[in-house]
């Protein structure tokens, strides 16, 4: 840890390699494909009922997510666990909250083909875009092919979800150099931050988003849901109920928290976290000031023209969204 970082009031540097480092502008986009996953990313026509898109659940004018404890699904199916916030996600070290999809690609096929979430199949969500001709025209257009392929939809999105990234937070300002970014309440926020533990597993460019940790160290999280966490990908007892880090970034706007969505509130967030992850009783005073150290974490929000989505032609299926 930088002598800086753990000073807390003292000149900030830029922590390019330690433990925590600036987010910067996505760089090496392929336009053609960020715009065509733009318009796949807002289009509710790749869900079975022509209702829920993408931005259902990690809506961009909501901190990526959803704000609320589990998602809603396809025939107002309630998920089974709470929407990660699609800003920063490029990132993570895996996607979901278990890590089941290697990378935003392999992530952007999942919810489509999802029962309880987009409800559709692979294969009639291409039928749905090849009906469509100004689809057809542009996905030729950035992949110089006639035949268009789920792989090509998901490497779309993609593209377009690696944009989505927030830099210039306030704490980012700090990181560098500029000393009247930052309060002395959210410098001692930081520095209780730092010394408390939560550094352990928030950290990197994300405060977070690198590693899978279990939820109850100290004593065990007692929830409702449902979620085993990664054990239901890897077979392995030792990891039930171990989960990927969220980041910390824009965290102020991704209410509610935990992959259960139990903590409303950041104040309650933090107070779960100290007892059962450090071991911890913050004190009102300790939490107020590690609430406002992580309001300074939320950066400059994606800013760019919604799409105009091509419209439907004759053969494109009708939204059904009240079938059953």
């Amino acid at each position: 840890m930088s002598a800086a970082l753990a000073a807390g009031s003292a000149s900030a540097q830029n922590t390019e390699g330690g433990l925590f480092q600036i987010v910067k502008p996505a760089a090496n986009v392929n336009l053609g494909k960020s715009e065509l996953g733009k318009k796949l990313y807002f289009d509710p026509r790749l869900s079975k009922s022509g209702f829920i898109s993408c931005n259902s659940c990690h809506n961009l004018s909501m901190g990526g997510s959803d704000n609320l404890p589990t998602s809603i699904g396809d025939k107002w199916q309630q998920g089974p666990i709470n929407s990660p916030t699609v800003l920063n996600s490029s990132m993570n070290l895996a996607q979901f909250w278990d890590g089941r999809a290697a990378d935003l690609k392999e992530q952007a096929g999942g919810p489509i083909a999802n029962p309880g979430e987009m409800a559709f199949t692979h294969t009639l969500a291409i039928g749905v875009i090849e009906s469509i001709p100004a689809y057809a025209r542009e996905f030729k257009t950035v992949f110089g092919k006639d035949k268009i392929t789920i792989d090509q939809v998901t490497e779309a999105i993609a593209e377009f979800e690696k944009t989505l990234v927030t830099p210039n937070s306030r704490f980012d300002q700090w990181l560098l150099g500029n000393k009247e970014a930052m309060t002395p309440k959210e410098l001692a926020g930081l520095k209780l931050f730092q010394d408390s533990g939560c550094v352990a597993c928030h950290n990197g460019p994300a405060l977070g988003g690198n590693s899978f940790q279990k939820m109850g160290v100290v004593a065990p999280y007692k929830t409702k849901g449902g979620a085993e966490g990664r054990s239901a990908v890897t077979g392995q007892e030792v990891d039930r109920f171990n989960f990927k880090v969220p980041t910390l970034r824009n965290v102020e706007l991704t209410y509610p928290y935990f992959h259960d969505g139990a903590a409303n509130t950041l104040s309650e967030a933090v107070d779960v976290m100290g007892r059962l992850q450090l071991g911890k009783n913050f004190t009102k005073d300790e939490n107020t000031k590690i609430v406002a150290f992580l309001k300074t974490l939320t950066g400059d929000q994606p800013l760019f023209r919604l799409p105009i989505l091509p419209p439907s032609s004759d053969k494109t299926p009708r939204p059904t969204p009240f079938s059953k």
